[in-house]
């Protein structure tokens, strides 16, 4: 996979988000988490890129995550100010909203890579999984329940929030499903990927590591 070289003080420009592909794109992403798990940060101006980016945005990648708190997307994957866009919802799902956010992202902005990424003790797959009822949350855990349907167990297995290795299954496949959805909703974002434009990618965190896993196409 390529590579692309910066500095503690990079702030992204036209040019670098010109030259940047999706590929490199990943792998700032992969090198930060990994500099994030080591505990070896870059040391950024952010008031610096406050300013910096005070006339205009130049993103090189765009996140889909759950809303938990547990994963600041910008410090899991050790970016600055104007690095990624951020698509933060329960279950890291798909909507009018968010596809029309992500080819703005992508068509208009310059975005490289969409990242959708679930993680583990996912709270809102635990809800689906437990068929939870409550206000408009019934209607958002709707749209994970496919997920939770298309994990085959045993009779005998728990298919509860109570089972983790369960829940984490399902994440993992809520993930796939929300690529395969973003493909076949946006016909600007296929086109895309289909020129090689953009990639579309599915990872998984891990709340007890700090670790991202990138998943297979």
């Amino acid at each position: 996979m390529s590579t692309i070289t910066i500095s503690n003080q990079t702030t992204q420009t036209p040019h670098t988000q010109s030259i940047m592909t999706p590929e490199m794109a990943m792998q700032m992403l992969i090198d930060g988490n990994e500099r994030f798990v080591q505990g070896n940060l870059l040391n950024r101006d952010l008031h610096a890129q406050v300013k910096e980016t005070a006339t205009g945005q130049f993103p090189f990648a765009t996140i889909i995550s759950c809303i938990d708190s547990r994963i600041p997307t910008e410090v899991v994957f050790d970016q600055g100010i104007g690095d990624i866009f951020n698509a933060r919802v329960a279950g890291n799902f798909v909507n009018v909203d968010i596809l029309g956010s992500l080819e703005f992202a992508c068509k208009l902005a310059g975005s490289k890579v969409i990242v959708v990424m679930g993680h583990t003790s996912c709270g809102a797959v635990k809800g689906a999984c437990d068929h939870a009822e409550l206000g408009n949350l019934t209607q958002m855990l709707e749209k994970i329940a496919p997920a939770v349907n298309a994990i085959e167990t045993a009779l005998d297995v728990d298919r509860s929030s109570k089972n983790l290795e369960f829940v984490n299954q399902v994440a993992e496949k809520n993930v796939e499903f929300t690529i395969k959805n973003i493909k076949s909703q946006s016909p600007v974002l296929n086109e895309m990927i289909q020129n090689n434009e953009i990639k579309v990618v599915g990872a998984m965190y891990d709340v007890k590591t700090g670790m991202v896993t990138m998943l297979p196409n």
